[in-house]
């Protein structure tokens, strides 16, 4: 019964991800895709694996520990943070904190997370700003 409710809720969050990337303006300057063609693509992804969840539900689901329940409460209160640091820290700056927590909470030691993070945060600002020219949030060093 539990996954045939985290289905529903899953499927209810799709539908409402969805509704808002429809209710995105586009611009004359827009490209062939559209800013709503990845927000639709999620949704559609989350809506699929939604229903199959509700659909075929494990038999006997086994819940995390209190102290997982935590975990997870903890990673998504860094990814929330993540949202609202993000225009004063930059975009650089705020995904390598944000990495390095995340890499750290899935079993990397402290000094590789460090790193970790720092590798990504460059990757991806290499790849989406500097490659695809995507603007990014700029934070008090200029990036």
């Amino acid at each position: 019964m539990s996954d045939r409710i985290f289905g529903l809720v899953g499927l209810l969050l799709s539908i409402g991800y969805a509704w808002a990337a429809l209710a995105i303006q586009e611009s004359f300057l827009s490209d062939a895709v559209g800013p709503k063609a990845f927000p639709l693509i999620i949704a559609t992804v989350l809506g699929l694996a939604s229903l199959a969840i509700i659909i075929r539900p494990d038999a006997s689901p086994e819940w995390p520990s209190l102290v997982r329940f935590l975990e997870v409460g903890a990673a998504i209160l860094v990814m929330v943070l993540y949202a609202m640091f993000l225009p004063e820290l930059g975009f650089v700056v705020a995904t390598a904190l944000a990495a390095t927590y995340l890499t750290w909470r899935l079993g990397t030691r402290p000094l590789s997370s460090v790193v970790s993070g720092c590798l990504t945060s460059a990757g991806i600002y290499v790849v989406f700003h500097l490659v695809l020219g995507l603007s990014l949030a700029k934070g008090p060093f200029g990036f």
